[in-house]
């Protein structure tokens, strides 16, 4: 299967647009095992999810255990729910080709994180696995993204949009979509004008403080769809004590409602537009 169809599939079983990020933090961790912490959140949010996405700096920090337990941590996840490795991978293209090995054939991820600052070479190791997702950054999350992302071409075109353009070129296999941090919606609104059917990956709603109105608004395409907002810290990290999974189921719930509610909204505005 595509990963846009099991994106799709999964969106559509749960009626979510929600990923959430499994990115385990030993400062906010206590009083249980890692693995456990995952898989309770796991059993307790996977019915609420369109895609988890665990950042891997969080298990490449704690060596040889942390790759085992980003392992068994995926084992854990349904086979029907996509998984996306946010590794930010790039390199030349022997590298690429390792990396790219690595994410899909090694751990078995449907998607994965890509940065596309070196070129054609650093990114169709990727695209090759055409059953994978591929998500190129474009437009990022944090602040220090002016200082280039925004700097724009002789012809006055910014260099995000330089990116969305080169993905439309490069996206012979379908398999490809974009990183848009919520924390920047007219850039999201500008990019998904401009690639209209390419699923993007939104994060930057939770504390980096992007608005989640217009992250629905401008990331979903015409359907409704083909939007990955996520979700970390505040769904992880609801509570610290004992009933931190339920803690997080609630606050999943809370946001996929909010989701689904201005999903609604938009469709019915739209509609009555002549």
């Amino acid at each position: 299967m595509k990963f846009i169809d099991k994106l799709l599939a999964a969106s559509r079983k749960n009626n979510s647009l929600l990923c959430i990020g499994l990115d385990p933090d030993p400062e906010l961790i206590s009083g249980v095992d890692f693995l456990d912490f995952n898989r309770a959140i796991i059993d307790a949010t996977f019915d609420l999810v369109c895609a988890y996405k665990p950042n891997l700096a969080f298990y490449e920090a704690m060596g040889i255990d942390g790759l085992k337990l980003l392992v068994k941590t995926v084992e854990h996840i349904p086979k029907y729910i996509p998984v996306i490795a946010d590794g930010k991978r790039g390199d030349i293209g022997n590298t690429a080709k390792a990396y790219a090995r690595a994410l899909f054939s090694t751990f078995g991820f449907d998607a994965a994180t890509v940065n596309p600052y070196l070129g054609t070479d650093c990114i169709e190791p990727f695209t090759s696995y055409t059953e994978k997702g591929v998500f190129i950054l474009c437009r990022t999350s944090n602040p220090g993204a002016l200082d280039f992302q925004n700097l724009r071409s002789p012809e006055g075109v910014p260099l995000y949009e330089l990116v969305a353009r080169k993905a439309l070129e490069w996206n012979t296999n379908g398999n490809i979509g974009l990183v848009m941090g919520a924390t920047y919606p007219e850039e999201l609104k500008s990019v998904r004008q401009l690639c209209p059917d390419m699923p993007l990956l939104i994060p930057g709603i939770g504390p980096q403080g992007g608005d989640l109105a217009s992250a629905v608004r401008y990331g979903t395409d015409k359907n409704g769809e083909k939007a990955i907002i996520v979700a970390a810290r505040q769904v992880l990290y609801a509570a610290s004590g004992s009933d931190f999974a339920a803690a997080a189921r609630k606050a999943a719930m809370e946001l996929k409602g909010k989701i689904n509610r201005l999903v609604s909204e938009i469709g019915r505005l739209l509609s009555q537009q002549p």
